[in-house]
């Protein structure tokens, strides 16, 4: 089948989210566009990223603060502190499902039982950051996605769904889209299972990489990803090993 080719926008530029002294661009693709799982990927390769409906790359003329970066999958060893995460979270029951609009044959996860703990979430974590007044048809729109499956990692506790990662799969690897938690339970790191469990699940796969988005290193709440090592970097257009 003969791809369609892709349509370009630019954002105009705005505030920094990140950095306070710099503004943003984004490169966006079309996303009247189906990319397909592998050309997704391909993007993803590229340093690009999902977020709802749009896939983009941080376009800034004047800053290369935001650096892609993924763990490769074969090569991750869990550290001391994300093994006892891990042991400390053994009485969690995980299953993957999908969107229910998505074919497949995983099970279709109940987007109603999700939303109590999404706002829960969202208000005690990202107060006034615009996802917090989401109701159920803008969470189901968020998990849409027209460019591959999206897997829904939940985590239960006895039948309490305390966390849910929302992952994109592609045969390049998964994409670490989104994740939300219960937030009166900080010291089981709900974060940091999910990410574990996603590159558990790519093993699985036999995925070669997880993809968490972009890491700036003056950003103190991107300092999460470094402490999955080994962790790779793309700067100048090139995949490096990041250090630890």
């Amino acid at each position: 089948m003969q791809e369609h080719p892709i349509r370009w926008f630019i954002t105009a530029p705005q505030a920094c989210p990140y950095l306070d002294d710099r503004e943003m661009q984004s490169l966006l693709v079309d996303p009247a566009v189906s990319l397909g799982g592998a050309r997704f990927g391909q993007l993803l390769a590229e340093g690009f990223r999902r977020s709802g409906q749009f896939v983009y790359r941080h376009h800034c003329p004047e800053c290369a603060a935001c650096v892609p970066v993924r763990i490769p999958v074969a090569a991750f060893r869990p550290n001391r502190s994300q093994r006892r995460c891990l042991d400390r979270n053994r009485d969690l029951a995980v299953t993957i499902r999908r969107p229910p609009e998505q074919p497949g044959t995983s099970p279709a996860a109940d987007l109603d039982g999700h939303m109590p703990l999404f706002s829960r979430y969202q208000t005690a974590r990202h107060t006034g950051g615009g996802m917090e007044q989401m109701g159920r048809e803008e969470y189901a729109g968020m998990l849409a996605h027209r460019n591959g499956p999206v897997d829904l990692i939940e985590f239960r506790q006895a039948d309490t769904l305390v966390a849910v990662a929302v992952t994109d799969r592609t045969p390049q690897g998964l994409s670490a889209m989104y994740s939300f938690f219960d937030p009166d339970q900080p010291r089981r790191g709900l974060g940091t299972l999910a990410i574990l469990t996603q590159v558990a699940h790519a093993h699985r796969l036999g995925l070669p990489h997880v993809y968490l988005g972009y890491w700036i290193d003056q950003a103190p709440k991107m300092e999460y990803k470094t402490r999955f090592q080994p962790l790779e970097g793309r700067m100048d257009g090139v995949w490096r090993r990041l250090p630890a």
